[in-house]
C-alpha cells in the first residue's frame, strides 16, 4: 500500500517529463505555440514542452512528390485530352505553412490541379505535344507565385502523359504523312532547281567555248559505247557537220 503511495506521484512525473521531451530530426522543425500564440520555430535535436502550456506542430522540410490526378482538359483547338503531372514542392518557411494556410498539402495539390487545367487550355494540342519544357516551366512559375505566401517553394512541374482518343491520333498520324510527303517534294523541287541551274551555268561555259561541247559530245560517245549496245544512234550539232565540212571552190565569171 505504501509501495503505491510512492510509485503513483513517480508514475505522474515521468509521464510528464516523456511529454515535455520532443526529438526532431536533421530535415524536421517544430512550430511551437505558447498558449495559442505563436512562439517560435525550434529544431532540429531535442525540444523540451511545457504540457498543457505549449503546443508542437511537425513540418517535414524535405521535397515533396505529388502526383497529380489525370485531368480532363479541352485545348484552345477544342481537343479533349486527359493529362497527368507530377509536382515537387517543400515548405521553406514552417511558420507560415502552419499559419497562412489550413492542410498546406491539400492546399497546394488542388491548386495544381487548377492550374494544370488552365494553363493547358489556352494552348492547342501541337503546342502540349512539342512544348512541354515551356509549358512545365510556365506552370511551376505560376504555382511558385501563388504559394509563396504560404511559405511553399515549388521546383518543378513535369507534364507525365497526354492521352489521346484513337480518332485524334489516326488524325495526327495522317497529318505527319502529309508533312513528310510535303517535305520530300519541296526536297526534291529544290533538287531540281539546282540542277537545272548547274546546267544553264555549264550551257553559259558550253557556249563560249565550241571546243568544250565537241569534247563533251565525244565523252559521251565514249560511255555510251561502253555499255555493249548494239545500235547507237547520236545526234550532232550542225556546228559540227559545218566544221568538217568541204568549202567549195568559188567560181569565177
Amino acid at each position: 500500500m505504501y509501495l503505491l503511495e510512492y510509485l503513483t506521484p513517480a508514475i505522474i512525473l515521468f509521464a510528464i517529463i516523456a511529454s515535455a521531451i520532443r526529438i526532431l530530426r536533421e530535415y524536421e522543425r517544430g512550430v511551437v505555440f505558447f498558449l495559442g500564440r505563436f512562439q517560435k520555430v525550434k529544431g532540429p535535436g531535442l525540444i523540451i514542452i511545457i504540457p498543457f502550456i505549449q503546443k508542437m506542430v511537425r513540418v517535414d522540410l524535405r521535397v515533396i512528390t505529388y502526383d497529380i490526378p489525370t485531368q480532363d482538359i479541352i485545348s484552345r483547338d477544342n481537343v479533349t485530352v486527359r493529362v497527368s503531372a507530377v509536382l515537387y514542392f517543400r515548405v521553406v518557411d514552417p511558420e507560415r505553412a502552419i499559419i497562412q494556410v489550413e492542410q498546406f498539402f491539400e492546399a497546394t495539390s488542388q491548386l495544381a490541379q487548377t492550374t494544370l487545367r488552365s494553363v493547358l487550355g489556352q494552348h492547342d494540342l501541337d503546342e502540349m505535344l512539342s512544348q512541354r519544357d515551356k509549358l512545365n516551366a510556365h506552370i511551376q512559375k505560376i504555382l511558385d507565385e501563388q504559394t509563396a505566401s504560404w511559405g511553399i517553394k515549388v521546383t518543378n512541374v513535369e507534364i507525365k502523359h497526354i492521352d489521346l482518343n484513337e480518332s485524334m491520333i489516326r488524325a495526327i498520324a495522317k497529318q505527319a504523312e502529309a508533312e513528310r510527303e510535303r517535305r520530300a517534294k519541296v526536297i526534291h523541287a529544290e533538287g531540281e532547281l539546282q540542277a537545272s541551274q548547274k546546267l544553264l551555268e555549264a550551257a553559259e561555259v558550253m557556249s563560249k567555248n565550241p571546243q568544250t561541247l565537241q569534247l563533251r559530245y565525244l565523252q559521251t560517245l565514249n560511255d555510251i559505247s561502253s555499255e555493249n549496245a548494239t545500235t547507237i544512234v547520236f545526234p550532232l550539232p550542225i556546228d559540227i557537220v559545218k566544221a568538217f565540212a568541204v568549202q567549195k571552190p568559188e567560181t569565177v565569171d
